[in-house]
């Protein structure tokens, strides 16, 4: 027992880095996508009236999000940059599947909580922090700043798959199967899968496609969005198993790296069909 305590401090100290990283490598690209837009304008002379609807409907998820204890003031405030960012997309589409996502990974984290807790797999009190938010939000918000839908939704979709499989499969619990090997294991391991679990995130990721996608001329970016946030669910799973469970990375860089994942799935089949990526 004593020789694994040092493995453990240095893992944490690793994990703790690399979630830093993202939040400073990520914000300040947030930033710069939430502002872009509206700073453009003043700089050509435009009114910034049209921003108005986007800044108070941002600042209203962020609040909104704090005051339930969904996330810290720090998460709240990079919520805000996301919002901001996905509300200048077209139709408020992008808006609908944040909202969708909001939804769900609420009911799921606050479903069965008092079994999560007693075994010490529920989230904390507070809610998500900054480097929670960035690595399931950051790569969508990141895609919807440069304009391109699909791989935002895409995003957004996998990032709500990740999170109510596992917080659905921690409380209903069941069989936990290690997805590299096969095996039996606990609830909560990192790389587990469960019957329950899977279900439930695949069914997340629908919904979020399908509030993205929500005209007729879409429906074939939703099925897209789908399929590529079920991949992006296994493919965070077999990273859990393989590299995270040794204390190589951290649940924030897992997170980040399979939203990513499902970005270059998104990218892969276009230029397959021939399709324009953006």
């Amino acid at each position: 027992m004593q020789t694994m305590e040092p493995q453990k401090t240095t893992s944490a100290r690793r994990n703790g880095w690399q979630s830093a990283a993202l939040v400073w490598i990520v914000t300040p690209l947030l930033t710069l996508g939430a502002a872009y837009a509206p700073l453009h304008a003043v700089a050509r002379g435009s009114s910034l009236t049209p921003w108005i609807t986007p800044l108070l409907l941002s600042a209203g998820f962020a609040a909104l999000v704090w005051l339930l204890k969904a996330a810290t003031k720090p998460a709240a405030a990079i919520g805000f940059l996301v919002c901001m960012v996905l509300t200048q997309q077209p139709g408020f589409d992008a808006l609908m599947a944040l909202v969708a996502l909001f939804g769900l990974t609420f009911a799921a984290t606050r479903f069965g909580r008092s079994k999560k807790e007693s075994q010490r797999l529920a989230e904390g009190r507070r809610g998500r922090c900054a480097s929670q938010i960035v690595a399931n939000l950051g790569v969508a918000a990141l895609c919807g700043s440069v304009g391109w839908h699909v791989g935002c939704i895409a995003a957004l979709a996998e990032a709500a798959a990740d999170t109510v499989s596992s917080e659905i499969g921690q409380a209903v619990g069941g069989r936990v199967w290690l997805i590299t090997t096969g095996r039996q294991v606990p609830a909560g391991t990192d790389g587990g899968v469960s019957v329950a679990g899977t279900g439930a995130g695949v069914v997340a990721a629908a919904l979020v496609a399908i509030a993205g996608t929500r005209h007729d001329a879409l429906w074939p970016d939703a099925l897209l969005a789908f399929a590529a946030g079920c991949a992006g669910l296994l493919f965070d799973s077999v990273l859990g198993a393989a590299i995270e469970r040794r204390g190589w990375v951290g649940n924030d860089l897992v997170n980040f790296i399979s939203t990513l994942f499902v970005a270059a799935i998104v990218v892969v089949w276009l230029l397959f069909r021939g399709s324009p990526v953006f």
